[in-house]
């Protein structure tokens, strides 16, 4: 099996870290070789707040991974939240010294480094620059500046900024696992990818992405992403709070809440009771269902709450900014029972659940295919997009050297005189204008 064609996803999660390796079919879809899943021992909110913990729960799934597919893990692409990361929107220029010439992807890359220059509040880092619209000589609302002429190239750029000593804790552990760092997505980013069809991102549409300790928010339109943020909150609050109100211990108030729990409190009838068993010696303890339905929802309001007040700051109420596809649910804490309801009641947008179900093969496990998964298999098809790009790049490089090669040797037949010389992509360009005049 060839090395290049397998990808690694590493979601270091608050509350599971999940190591998933995949590899592209001969129809373009994700292939699941192996998963591993672990507990996480030390993430609070997305962030490394232990390091030999986190190391160690890497290892596990890592091992867990390689074992089921048995293949060795080496490189991995990891995702990257927690309540630190916020985003931002920037506008900036170049201008090209040579406007006869198209704009060609030199232009942007010079465009987008610019923007990684940005000076950032102390002890910050940009993670992505994303281009929105670009506009070419002031003409607005251009999609695809390549191919075009103009001596002015600007943009609008979607920044997204975290704290560089999480990130560089993430990497630290990475690297202590035995593993390199093929590269680092943003989580919701990563989701995305999973579960949204590209019809719904044109269309507009938000993403929350429930996870233990965060929940992510990534609002597209018209095919790109406008805004991001990171709520600091996730299914480990609800299940805090159950342990408060019920008086219980952690693991069992997670295990209500994912047997028993809803989050609509006028499901249950007041008869409706369970049975705790009680700590070494004490007397088993009775909840009834509506009490502990009435705990998660005033917590689930809160959270489905505040993500709706970062979709309206994007401007959602506008007609021009309008999320015609509604939300799309997914992580771990989308499998909490009635929250569609609850959250088309709160926001009055359409809901679904979103499953990672439409990139992969058609015979993946029933459990990969849970929204609990959609950050991992994002991460897989990070990596794989980024071995692609990588063959290209390599592909194109050796094309290159081989056409100046031909050209160097033709031009040497000729005894050109060298300041006479021009670069194959100067003669590229002379043709194609030659062509455009002809055809005029």
């Amino acid at each position: 099996m060839e090395k290049h064609n397998i990808a690694v996803g590493l979601d270091i999660g608050t509350t599971k870290i999940v190591a998933m390796i995949g590899r592209k079919n001969e129809y373009g879809k994700l292939e699941i070789l192996g998963v591993g899943k672990s507990k996480s021992m030390g993430v609070h909110r997305g962030v490394v707040n232990n390091i030999t913990q986190t190391i160690q729960s890497i290892q596990q799934a890592v091992q867990e991974a390689e074992g089921a597919a048995s293949e060795k893990i080496e490189e991995v692409t990891v995702g990257i939240a927690g309540q630190h990361i916020r985003s931002l929107q920037h506008s900036d220029y170049i201008t090209r010294s040579n406007s006869e010439l198209v704009i060609d992807e030199g232009d942007i890359d010079r465009l987008i480094n610019q923007v990684h220059k940005l000076v950032m509040l102390p002890g910050e880092e940009i993670i992505h620059v994303l281009p929105q619209e670009f506009k070419v000589d002031g003409q607005a609302e251009v999609k695809e500046p390549i191919g075009m002429y103009g001596g002015r190239l600007e943009a609008n750029f979607h920044v997204v900024v975290g704290q560089v000593s999480s990130i560089r804790n993430i990497g630290r552990c990475v690297k202590s696992s035995g593993l390199q760092l093929e590269g680092i997505t943003l989580e919701p980013l990563a989701s995305a990818n999973a579960v949204l069809s590209q019809e719904e991102k044109e269309a507009g549409v938000a993403l929350i992405d429930i996870g233990g300790g965060t929940t992510d928010l990534a609002v597209f339109k018209d095919g790109i992403i406008r805004h991001t943020a990171v709520i600091p909150f996730g299914g480990n609050v609800i299940t805090e709070d159950i342990k408060e109100g019920c008086s219980i211990i952690e693991k069992q108030a997670e295990l209500l809440k994912i047997k028993f729990g809803s989050a609509w409190p006028g499901e249950n009838k007041d008869n409706e009771i369970v049975s705790i068993p009680g700590l070494r010696g004490r007397e088993p303890k009775e909840i009834t269902l509506k009490n502990l339905s009435k705990i998660i929802h005033a917590r689930v309001v809160e959270i489905v709450e505040q993500v709706y007040v970062e979709i309206k700051n994007y401007g959602h109420e506008e007609q021009k900014k309008k999320l015609i596809a509604g939300i799309v649910l997914t992580g771990g804490g989308s499998q909490l029972k009635h929250l569609k309801q609850l959250v088309e009641y709160i926001t009055g947008m359409d809901t679904r659940i979103g499953y990672p179900n439409e990139h992969l093969a058609g015979d993946s496990d029933d459990e990969i295919t849970s929204p609990l998964y959609a950050t991992a298999v994002g991460l897989v098809m990070d990596g794989i997009k980024r071995q692609e790009r990588r063959v290209m790049e390599a592909e194109e490089v050796a094309a290159s050297e081989d056409i100046s090669a031909e050209e160097s040797g033709a031009e040497l037949k000729i005894e050109e005189p060298l300041k006479e010389r021009r670069s194959f992509l100067d003669k590229l360009t002379e043709r194609v204008k030659d062509f455009l005049d002809n055809a005029e």
